[in-house]
């Protein structure tokens, strides 16, 4: 793969549950904005606070048939020290930084992505451009839609599953999606953000770097693919 993913044309009846898509995509994420600006406020005002400027760090992600974005979240690492490897996550990660990751309150901002065309409420979700070349033809089909702020591996395990149940979860998604199967996904959504579930891989941070197709990463490499010395991702 060059960096773009070459995805088959679009299956005529795809195309009408997409543009629904769109369209509650825009509803929905213009109107959490509006009434989560307090929510937005206070957060940035602790960011602020505890970790100084800038409050948002933006990381770029591969998107629709591999094209890149700047996904936009809420800080939530120090940068990195002198003698710190901007890779090592854990050790940056602050408590309120934790506490945001857990709650999902760092994503707020990535409802602009979503407004922006660049994301989906519902999809899979968006990953670094490094991984683009280490797919499968199968696991690359996942770029075959927007990514999302949640999908079908965020409510069944989020990073405690391995990279190949989430990758077969996101073309499963691709394959089967509808406004019925989103709404459901995203009603779904709630449980294991307010529960606090499958946040992190164990070991790691968050998730271990995806090192491609045949090797065990849930237990090889670091969170280095997963991190920026701005703020961490996930």
């Amino acid at each position: 793969m060059s960096g773009l993913v070459d995805a088959s044309p679009r299956p005529r009846q795809r195309q009408r549950p997409d543009r629904g898509q769109r369209v509650l995509d825009v509803a929905v994420a213009a109107l959490l904005l509006v009434l989560a600006a307090p929510v937005i406020a206070v957060v940035a005002a602790l960011v602020a606070a505890r970790l100084g400027r800038p409050v948002l760090f933006r990381q770029r992600r591969a998107g629709l048939h591999g094209r890149c974005f700047d996904v936009v979240k809420f800080r939530t690492m120090r940068p990195p020290g002198p003698h710190q490897s901007p890779l090592d996550v854990g050790d940056r990660l602050t408590p309120l930084g934790n506490w945001l990751r857990a709650t999902s309150l760092d994503e707020l901002p990535t409802l602009w992505n979503v407004l922006r065309g660049e994301m989906s409420l519902v999809g899979p979700r968006p990953l670094l451009p490094e991984y683009l070349d280490r797919y499968s033809p199968w696991q690359a089909r996942r770029h075959e839609v927007r990514p999302g702020m949640t999908g079908l591996a965020q409510i069944r395990g989020r990073n405690s599953l391995s990279w190949a149940e989430k990758l077969d979860l996101d073309v499963e998604y691709v394959d089967t999606r509808s406004l019925r199967l989103n709404l459901s996904i995203l009603l779904a959504t709630v449980r294991p953000v307010l529960r606090r579930e499958g946040i992190s891989a164990p070991g790691h941070a968050t998730a271990p770097e995806f090192l491609g197709t045949g090797v065990d990463v849930r237990t090889a490499g670091s969170d280095h693919g997963m991190a920026t010395p701005s703020g961490g991702a996930r």
